[in-house]
């Protein structure tokens, strides 16, 4: 079972998801359609910025996926050498 700190580490997780889906909705779907004079579109980014931090969060992910990768390669090919 899951304690009550896993419950609200979990919960706390899918609300921010929830919160950037729907920001990111919003200002993707729903913004182009609205005047650019309008109060809304100061709450937003401008909307570069919605292809460019996609992009970049990509390539973090990427980044990082393959450093695990060969750092886990790395270890376990030192592991194999010592019981040589």
């Amino acid at each position: 079972m899951a304690t009550a700190t896993d419950q609200v580490v979990g919960f706390g997780l899918v609300a921010f998801s929830l919160v950037l889906f729907v920001y990111y909705t919003l200002w993707i779907i729903v913004l182009p359609f609205i005047d650019s004079d309008h109060g809304l579109h100061g709450w937003f980014l401008p909307r570069e910025y919605a292809v460019i931090i996609p992009v970049v969060a990509g390539l973090l992910l990427l980044l990082f996926i393959g450093v695990f990768i060969m750092v886990v390669t790395w270890k376990s090919r030192k592991t194999t050498k010592k019981t040589d």
